[in-house]
């Protein structure tokens, strides 16, 4: 068995630890919140961190990918990676060919170190930072509104009290969940930040370097009350999880910085600010043996050896069509093969490019 330095916090050896690692201090200028701040949702925190390691076990497909990711040769640097990131509360941004493994290590990261479910942030050309931060449904709370006063018979109910039921129309993205001041870091997966419209690279990088924001319709309402010297009253908002969590004042500032992954397919390049807050890493090719190991934690290693052939072939395309065809797409033929399918007579749809043989689309 592979030996790993003693700093290493994660193994990538797909063994949940017993509880949650107690992380190392931040660096100085990566520490967030001060002593009076930091433990305000100290009661509040813990019960969420209970119910999200309730939550855990029964999400079976992030169970699933984090148990049956496999570290691959010469993957080390990938390892070491991770481990930085967790240790400099620095995101991880990982680029590699469509079906390496970059996904699927977000999820083995939040398995192996009990972490709660992953928080899941997939990005298209019009995936915005406020999106991914929190949603307030103004709408929704003033049809609710009218439809309270038709009811009553009166045209003011509410109007009295701007706090009566805000927090049901807020909730927070996947974004913003992880910034919740949680005791232990949660794993956030910006899926396919190549993707995104040119300026939400540059639009996260306050976020990433500060590790707060404001949700400005609670902040109005705090600053309110306390012109009345009054204290703000803690708003409880639902959040990705599909839990709530009290907000007082409006802010969330995280307590732990959440391990972020970022994927790219290396689509686009992106600007020197927001790759300097970030750590960067390749996910390698993987290997024929890779391969089998793949296939193994899948479909089982008695599958694995009765399609050898098949995934050797796959192992032995030249690196010009390796970057054509995803991982998923072998096991797609496997599963296949077990049904007693003639892979060949499927290959042109099983093993469709995903890239013309120039690298266009």
């Amino acid at each position: 068995m592979a030996t790993h330095p003693e700093w290493h916090i994660f193994h990538g050896n797909n063994q949940p630890l017993l509880e949650s690692p107690t992380l190392p201090p931040p660096p100085p200028w990566r520490q967030f919140g001060d002593d009076g701040e930091q433990h305000v949702h100290t009661e509040a925190a813990a019960d969420y961190w209970a119910k999200l390691q309730e939550q855990a076990p029964i999400r079976f497909r992030d169970r699933h990918r984090g148990r049956t990711f496999q570290i691959r040769t010469d993957q080390d640097k990938i390892i070491e990676a991770v481990n930085a990131s967790l240790y400099l509360r620095r995101p991880l941004l990982i680029t590699g060919r469509p079906g390496s493994g970059k996904t699927s290590l977000s999820y083995a990261i939040a398995y192996e170190l009990k972490l709660g479910p992953t928080l899941m942030w997939p990005i298209t050309a019009r995936s915005t930072l406020p999106e991914g931060l929190y949603r307030y449904d103004a709408i929704a709370r003033l049809q609710d509104a009218q439809l309270t006063k038709q009811r009553q018979g009166t045209d003011d109910v509410d109007s009295l009290d701007p706090y009566h039921n805000i927090g049901d129309y807020i909730q927070l993205g996947p974004l913003g969940t992880a910034f919740l001041p949680m005791p232990s870091p949660r794993v956030l997966l910006i899926d396919e930040i190549d993707k995104s419209d040119i300026n939400l690279p540059n639009d996260l990088l306050n976020l990433l370097e500060e590790g707060e924001f404001e949700i400005p319709e609670l902040v109005r309402l705090a600053k309110r009350e306390t012109k009345q010297s009054k204290e703000a009253r803690a708003i409880s908002v639902r959040t990705a999880d599909d839990l709530e969590f009290p907000l007082q004042g409006g802010k969330v500032r995280c307590d732990s910085f959440p391990l972020i992954i970022m994927t790219s397919n290396g689509e686009r390049d992106f600007p020197p600010a927001f790759l300097r807050r970030c750590l960067q890493i390749e996910m390698p090719k993987p290997s024929g043996d890779d391969l089998r190991k793949i296939v193994a934690a899948h479909l089982g290693p008695e599958i694995a050896g009765e399609v050898a052939e098949l995934i050797q072939d796959f192992a032995d395309k030249t690196s010009k069509e390796a970057a054509m065809y995803a991982t998923d797409q072998l096991l797609n033929a496997v599963y296949m093969r077990t049904h007693k399918a003639d892979v060949q007579s499927l290959k042109d749809l099983l093993f469709k490019a995903l890239t013309s043989a120039d690298g266009s689309r």
